[in-house]
């Protein structure tokens, strides 16, 4: 399934000053009945968003007029605990695109390159420095140039990144795993082509 295109990506950021985040925490178990992957955008950070009335919870950060953009910047070892795609979902429809932390569990960071939200890794002193800027001053934009893979701060400082070539490359397209295969196409079909004139088949 295509996804928007991420080339070069500047906007403002929602700090998130909590380690450890699990997939529970980002998506509850109880909403994952849906068979789509549109829609889960409205439960990511359910149980801290809302009380149990329903109402938004005033001092979590997503409820707080202050922050918004399309970077969320978190503490680290995000994205641990059950390994559910939908934590990826939720995040990618709530409309971030790039979540910025020091660590990312494995399987979240796969899950999250594959649906076109970049698991971006600084080390823990940027992480630092970007919580403290962002929460201080909500209205500085974040760059993430990911031809260069180069992360900055507006008036701050910046630092290179390390990603998979094929998942950037796929994030700069727009593709998923299938999408790639679907673009190389006329090239399977000439190499299958030209194997059955080598060997026909019987």
């Amino acid at each position: 399934m295509a996804k928007e295109k991420l080339s070069t990506l500047i906007s403002t950021a929602v700090p998130l000053l909590i380690e450890n985040i699990d997939t529970d925490q980002i998506i509850p178990a109880r909403f994952l009945k849906a068979t789509t992957r549109e829609g889960f955008g409205e439960n990511l950070f359910r149980d801290w968003r809302f009380d149990a009335a329903n109402q938004p919870v005033r001092d979590f950060v997503l409820n707080n007029p202050r922050y918004s953009g399309k970077i969320l910047v978190t503490g680290k070892n995000f994205g641990c605990g059950s390994s559910r795609e939908h934590a990826a979902w939720a995040i990618y429809d709530f409309g971030f695109r790039v979540v910025i932390s020091s660590f990312f569990a494995d399987i979240f960071k796969n899950n999250a390159l594959n649906n076109g939200l970049l698991p971006l890794v600084v080390s823990e002193n940027f992480l630092k420095k970007c919580l403290e800027r962002v929460t201080a001053e909500p209205a500085t934009p974040i760059t993430v140039d990911l031809p260069n893979q180069v992360v900055s701060i507006t008036g701050g400082p910046s630092e290179h990144f390390e990603i998979n070539p094929y998942k950037k490359a796929s994030l700069i397209n727009g593709q998923d795993d299938i999408d790639y295969l679907l673009s190389l196409r006329d090239e399977i079909r000439e190499f299958d082509n030209a194997r059955q004139r080598v060997a026909p088949l019987p």
